[in-house]
C-alpha cells in the first residue's frame, strides 16, 4: 500500500516513514501543502497523511481542493490541537480521520488500517498465481512445499506482479511506486530484490518465475 505523509517537521516525518516502511507501507514524504498537491496529482496513493500546519499550503486548503476536485483518497489529518472545534472542522472538509498529536505508533497504525479497509476490501487479500499464494494481510508467500513472511521490499514488488500478471513492470516503476520519487536508489537495487525473490520462488517450489524483458521490464510466467 502506497501513502503520502505531508508533514513539515522533518524530525518527525523521517520517524513516521521508518515506521510506516517498517509495516509494509510504501511512502512518500512531502514537507508543505503545494508539494503534497503536486505529489497527488502526479501519482496514484492509496492514502494520504495530512499535517494540518504547514507552509505554503496549510493542510485544510489541501483537504479543500482535493475533495472539490472529486478525489476520495482516504485523508488522515495530524495535528498539534486537539479542541473539538478543530476536529469538527478537518472533519467537515472532507477527512476521514483526525489524530491530535503527540500520539502512539499503535494507534497510528490502527487508524490507517481502520481508514483503508474498504478500499483495501475491493481488492484481495489472497493475491494466487499458478501455486503460489501471497497473503496480503500477513505478507507471507506460500506454495505447497511452505510459506516464507517476506521482508518489507520483497513483499511490495511481489505484489505488484501480481496485480499485474500480464504486465510488463519497468525498474524505474519499482523505483517509483516501493522507493519513492525522491529516492537515490538505482535500478540495480530492483534486480537485487528481483534476484532475492527468484531464489524465495524456487525455494518454495512455485510453479511460476520472475522473467524478465530485456530493456523493458519484469513479469510473471507460469512454467508448467
Amino acid at each position: 500500500m502506497r501513502l503520502l505523509l505531508a508533514e513539515d517537521e522533518t524530525s518527525l516525518s523521517k520517524a513516521l516513514t521508518a515506521i510506516l516502511e517498517g509495516n509494509h507501507y510504501s511512502v512518500d514524504a512531502v514537507y508543505d501543502g503545494a508539494e503534497a498537491l503536486a505529489y497527488l496529482d502526479a501519482g496514484n496513493y492509496d492514502a494520504l497523511i495530512l499535517d494540518i500546519m504547514m507552509p505554503k499550503l496549510d493542510g485544510l486548503s489541501v483537504l479543500r481542493q482535493l475533495r472539490s476536485s472529486g478525489n476520495h483518497i482516504p485523508v488522515l489529518m495530524l495535528t498539534a490541537k486537539s479542541e473539538v472545534e478543530d476536529k469538527v472542522l478537518g472533519l467537515d472538509s472532507g477527512a476521514n480521520d483526525y489524530l491530535a498529536k503527540p500520539f502512539s505508533t499503535r494507534e497510528l497504525l490502527a487508524r490507517i488500517r481502520a481508514m483503508t479497509r474498504n478500499r483495501a476490501s475491493q481488492g484481495d487479500v489472497l493475491l494466487q498465481m499458478g501455486n503460489i499464494t501471497l497473503n496480503c494481510a500477513s505478507f507471507e508467500l506460500s506454495s505447497p512445499s511452505g510459506r516464507l513472511r517476506l521482508p518489507n521490499k520483497e513483499y511490495q514488488m511481489l505484489e505488484l506482479l501480481l496485480r499485474s500478471p500480464s504486465s510488463l513492470i519497468s525498474a524505474e516503476r519499482f523505483l517509483e511506486v516501493i522507493w519513492g520519487y525522491d529516492s537515490d536508489a538505482e535500478t540495480n537495487v530492483v534486480w537485487v530484490h528481483i534476484s532475492r525473490l527468484r531464489k524465495k520462488l524456487t525455494e518454495l517450489g512455485a510453479d511460476v518465475e520472475i522473467t524478465a524483458s530485456r530493456n523493458a521490464g519484469y513479469y510473471l510466467r507460469s512454467v508448467l
